[in-house]
């Protein structure tokens, strides 16, 4: 088969857009994608458009693809709605390029779009409830507050304040990984304040603004061990990629040279493992699966975004990616090994918990920083030499572990 490209990328900034329309954050982060790939409306064969929460928290339900899309100019083409909770624009992403593998089309554009603030703070956390399975929520929490039993929560670590009930599920992940490996607070919180000083640099991030490690522990609590810095915020944005093999690109009038390629694109679905079966973990075996059909191995890595709704998740999924082995992300974050300039590092964005979290475009939003770091025009967050990355985005829950994941890997022409 020939080599599936990425050509074109947009990005709005993320952040809260109350004033702006999803249809108008699509158009935006759309028209950069075209201008990028030197593409016209026309060029593009089929449309993905993933979100989650539009159909709620904006009635705009079963076609919001159709309704941004057409507005915009796109007719006739096909256009695919997707959903997989916070994996949504990574799943549009593989569906794209599967279509174009199949010979359906030649070049395809996913794009991820989300609006979530809204003056009803209780609708927007209401928004992820059904990112698990709802008619078993006790099952839900008996299994996480197993995985989380025996820590000693200090007195005030809990907030009074509502928050996303995924705050809960990652706080069990993050008191299973202290029991198991000995990973401390201190080493999450290395983790935050290493994704905000990368996000200084970021003009599209939500956050631009520097913690230190000591600023992120002594921050308002969440729920133990997590501070607010540590956690990603709501927010409103989106994202689109222009995807095509070796004769779309040939169409398209923008500079070859500066297309990426996806090596690989790998879809899991949860299993039934027990909880201490970590070396299962769903992103494991999905890692596994990308490496093998790139040819690419874990050392050739040279950047990383991974999913850190909170700070925890980069540790696990920087486990699970293979760039460090089982139970040693935590001390290596704090050595700063993950930092720009360090052996590997991860986020240079700075991650969902500084960029924002817009569930339906967030892999999108990580795609368009990988391929700015391949294309070594990330500016001064820049990662020196990198011709090869890897993309992990999870999505939901099934019982202990993500419901969806995808794993990308991409490298330079």
């Amino acid at each position: 088969m020939s080599d599936i490209f990425i050509a074109g990328i947009g990005m709005t900034k993320f952040g809260r857009h109350l004033q702006r329309s999803y249809k108008d954050l699509t158009r935006e982060a759309v028209e950069q994608a075209l201008t990028d790939a030197g593409a016209e409306l026309q060029d593009v064969r089929q449309a993905y458009f993933a979100s989650c929460v539009i159909g709620f928290m904006q009635d705009q339900h079963m076609i919001p693809g159709q309704v941004a899309l057409r507005s915009m100019g796109f007719a006739s083409i096909p256009i695919f709605n997707l959903e997989g909770a916070c994996a949504s624009a990574s799943t549009a992403l593989y569906l794209a390029a599967q279509a174009i593998k199949a010979g359906s089309c030649d070049i395809a554009i996913a794009v991820g779009t989300e609006k979530m603030n809204s003056p009803d703070k209780a609708k927007m956390f209401a928004a992820f409830d059904s990112a698990w399975d709802v008619s078993t929520l006790d099952a839900n929490r008996d299994a996480l507050m197993q995985m989380g039993a025996n820590v000693e929560c200090p007195e005030g670590s809990q907030s009074s304040r509502p928050y996303s009930m995924f705050m809960d599920v990652y706080a069990a992940f993050c008191r299973q990984h202290m029991k198991t490996f000995g990973t401390t607070q201190r080493q999450i919180a290395a983790v935050s304040a290493k994704n905000h000083l990368h996000s200084v640099h970021n003009p599209r991030s939500q956050y631009q603004n520097a913690y230190s490690i000591d600023e992120v522990l002594a921050a308002p609590a969440i729920t133990y061990p997590l501070t607010l810095p540590m956690c990603a915020p709501i927010s409103d944005g989106s994202a689109a990629v222009v995807l095509c093999n070796d004769s779309g690109l040939k169409r398209l009038k923008g500079d070859a040279s500066r297309a990426v390629k996806l090596l690989s694109s790998v879809v899991r679905s949860s299993t039934d493992r027990h909880y201490s079966d970590y070396r299962n973990h769903i992103t494991a075996l999905a890692a596994a699966e990308a490496y093998e059909k790139s040819g690419i191995s874990p050392a050739d890595i040279d950047v990383a975004e991974v999913h850190d709704a909170t700070a925890m998740g980069e540790i696990i999924q920087a486990e699970n990616l293979q760039l460090v082995p089982f139970g040693e992300a935590g001390a290596a974050a704090e050595r700063g090994d993950f930092t720009i300039g360090g052996r590997i590092p991860i986020n240079p964005s700075g991650g969902l918990e500084s960029k924002g979290h817009p569930i339906g475009a967030t892999g999108l939003g990580q795609v368009f920083e990988l391929v700015n770091q391949l294309r070594g025009e990330a500016g001064k967050r820049q990662v020196e030499g990198a011709r090869i990355a890897i993309q992990e985005n999870g999505g939901g829950l099934y019982g202990i572990e993500e419901a969806t994941a995808v794993v990308n890997i991409f490298a330079k022409q």
